[in-house]
């Protein structure tokens, strides 16, 4: 049951960054584009999905296990670190330069979108070299 929702989650979920246009790296970059041809459709889209995200948070807050009975796993912290604010900058550039975020980007990408391969490449690259390095000094800390 859990693989079946997740599966219909993902579908609706990848069906909405199409329609609403997050899987359109040239919408997103006019989006992006506050002195240019900015277009402000997004922030439509972004303030529902900060709506539904902060409505399931408090739900979350409340319960230990979800809908579907598994644990419920929230951020143990909220401190803001310089590791939260470089990755977050890092984010924000990559996010401007590509006109993709992950979520749209792997919904392009099994859209056919040629120019999602090198994102999602790039992407998996840095995700391989970040376990690297987490690794590399979560050894240096236990040594």
């Amino acid at each position: 049951m859990t693989a079946i929702t997740a599966l219909f989650a993902g579908l609706l979920f990848s069906v909405g960054l199409m329609v609403s246009g997050m899987a359109n790296p040239a919408k997103v970059r006019n989006f992006l584009d506050l002195a240019g041809h900015w277009d402000p459709s997004l922030a439509l889209v972004m303030a529902g999905a900060i709506a539904v995200g902060s409505l399931a948070f408090l739900i979350a807050q409340r319960r230990k296990r979800s809908f579907l009975g598994l644990p419920i796993q929230l951020p143990a912290s909220a401190d803001v670190t310089l590791r939260l604010v470089l990755g977050s900058a890092a984010f924000g550039i990559g996010w401007g330069l590509a006109g993709f975020c992950p979520g749209p980007a792997l919904v392009a990408l099994g859209a056919g979108y040629s120019k999602a391969i090198g994102f999602v490449a790039a992407m998996v690259a840095g995700m391989v070299v970040f376990e690297i390095i987490e690794r590399m000094t979560a050894v240096k800390r236990t040594s």
